[in-house]
């Protein structure tokens, strides 16, 4: 119940900005109606911003802004005397870290199903496979969520809005496969995007999409796992932090 009052709390937090709130959540719209308008003008069915493929990978790439999000939000709460007061309590670190995560997901949910919703009038076709990419780009939020929650333990928030608003969109962006597919560029930019968790999170989407349910799992479980390691050493440094 304690850690259910928190979340509450946060999510008020959350929602007193609104422009960052409406800019997280329209931003990845606009750049699927830019990119959609660029793929009406190339010849053919194919192009490299089909709606099939651009809409799976827009929905993640818009999951980035919420670790700004959780980012500032416990960097504030860590660097005030509200963390302090809260310090006396029973909580524990994986209390506040869940208090957290929580307030969070419907904002993640409502960011993936803003894009899919806005694909549909552009040519996506409905199915139930899109709500099936919607459920499975949550292990996605929560890696996005953990990503921001560990910055925010470590870092003052300047410090944050350059780790999670600029670096971390950047390196989703380009190593995830939404603008081009690592493939074409291969090498050592290939090897490192495959390590990382974002490009596979992208063809989680895609392959539900595209109905091939078989090839879903690996990639899934990638996410999985990412998101679980970084959820942890969140909570390991948030510890760590707050001890101090």
């Amino acid at each position: 119940m304690i850690t259910f009052v928190f979340a509450k709390r946060n999510a008020k937090e959350i929602s007193r900005d609104k422009i960052s709130l409406i800019f997280g959540i329209v931003f990845p719209v606009i750049l699927l109606l830019l990119l959609s308008f660029i793929q009406s003008n190339i010849p053919g069915d194919e192009g490299p911003f089909a709606i099939e493929k651009l809409a799976p990978g827009m929905a993640i790439f818009g999951l980035s802004f919420i670790s700004l999000f959780s980012g500032l939000l416990i960097s504030k709460d860590r660097n005030s005397s509200f963390m302090m007061r809260l310090m006396s309590s029973p909580m524990k670190a994986k209390d506040f870290i869940l208090g957290y995560i929580l307030p969070l997901i419907p904002m993640a949910l409502l960011e993936s199903i803003g894009c899919f919703v806005c694909a549909l009038f552009l040519g996506l076709q409905w199915n139930i496979s899109i709500l099936y990419a919607i459920i499975a780009s949550l292990p996605a939020a929560l890696l996005f969520i953990g990503i921001g929650l560990l910055c925010g333990s470590l870092f003052n928030e300047k410090q944050v809005g350059g780790a999670c608003g600029a670096l971390l969109t950047n390196v989703s962006a380009w190593l995830s496969g939404i603008w081009f597919d690592v493939a074409l560029v291969g090498g050592w930019f290939e090897t490192i995007a495959n390590l990382l968790p974002f490009v596979h999170a992208v063809n989680v989407g895609k392959l539900i999409i595209a109905h091939d349910y078989t090839s879903v799992i690996p990639e899934l479980l990638w996410v999985i796992g990412y998101a679980i390691v970084i959820i942890m050493i969140a909570i390991y440094v948030f510890m760590k932090k707050t001890q101090k």
